[in-house]
């Protein structure tokens, strides 16, 4: 059978190496980024990766830094016949690239060309795209620009958000990886050239890009707060403090007032004015020191004096 290291780290990447597994490939060994210190009271926690391979029995290589370590030589000296990377985190080195005979092969969750970068699934969803997937491709030194070998698109739907869509993606990519790997292993699979001039890229989420602009019209803020949700979540700032917004939808009410103003409070959200005359209803928020809550929850406690015409910023 077919000797694989696997390269992956957040939960996208678990059922895909699950697959593997299933299938009976012989995984040399799993590499995934360091534990990392999760939460308030910073607990060195194990990526999901590394959660699924000590439950499968796999061996676990967690190189701080691929390049120049000690770790790159080790994977290399096991001499898999194939590299399988799923949002690992790391651009291979070459002497990686060069090293298995069937090469090495990613299952990026984007319909490349569009959206090279760690975070595809939340880009696409903030540009409001109505169509995703997953690309499987050959890997290169340059980010994500290697051959195509296979692709499976699905739609955006209206209500998804960025957790829903990396289970839906994931369990595309590992379908799509398991229909594609016999081809790659004798040597009949496609491979087609990324057309450069349709290239977009999708780098990781910024503190700037989860900040809400009210003077953007609902639909783009709405469009913010599901491709920012269930992570890292989007903000606006209230009473000199940030309040995040864990969910929202399009408001009704219509307005000509200045853009961040309340504008309508009802039982169980309030709506906020936005551009071009559009509100954006709060659902699920958190203002700042204190835990998520309804914004039901909210109107009844800590925001119960919130009152038409207050901003938002």
């Amino acid at each position: 059978m077919t000797s694989i290291i696997f390269m992956g780290t957040p939960d996208f990447s678990a059922p895909i190496l699950r697959m593997l597994h299933h299938e009976g490939y012989d995984i040399k060994a799993v590499v995934t980024q360091p534990d990392r210190p999760v939460g308030r009271k910073r607990v060195l926690t194990p990526q999901p990766v590394k959660v699924a391979a000590m439950e499968l029995g796999l061996p676990v290589i967690q190189p701080e830094k691929l390049r120049g370590s000690e770790e790159l030589q080790q994977i290399i000296d096991l001499q898999p016949d194939l590299v399988v990377t799923a949002a690992f985190g790391q651009i291979l080195p070459k002497e990686l690239l060069d090293a298995p005979p069937l090469g090495c092969i990613n299952v990026h969750a984007s319909l490349l060309p569009k959206y090279r970068g760690g975070a595809p699934i939340h880009q696409a969803i903030i540009d409001g795209e109505k169509e995703t997937g997953v690309t499987i491709m050959y890997m290169v030194e340059k980010l994500d620009a290697g051959d195509i070998i296979s692709q499976k698109a699905i739609p955006i739907e209206e209500e998804d958000h960025t957790g829903g869509l990396f289970d839906k993606l994931s369990a595309v990519g590992s379908d799509l990886l398991k229909a594609t790997l016999p081809s790659i292993i004798n040597g009949t699979n496609n491979r087609t050239v990324q057309d450069e001039a349709q290239v977009t890229f999708a780098s990781n989420i910024s503190r700037e890009q989860e900040r809400i602009d009210w003077t953007k019209d609902a639909t783009t803020l709405y469009n913010q707060v599901r491709g920012l949700h269930p992570w890292p979540v989007a903000y606006t700032t209230f009473e000199d403090g940030n309040f995040k917004i864990w969910w929202a939808q399009v408001g009704n009410t219509k307005h000509d007032t200045l853009p961040g103003e309340v504008v309508a409070i009802s039982k169980d959200y309030f709506e906020v004015a936005a551009g071009n005359g559009t509100t954006l209803a709060l659902y699920d928020v958190q203002p700042a020191g204190k835990k998520r809550m309804t914004a039901e929850e909210y109107l009844r406690g800590t925001g119960s004096k919130l009152q038409i015409g207050d901003q938002f910023k």
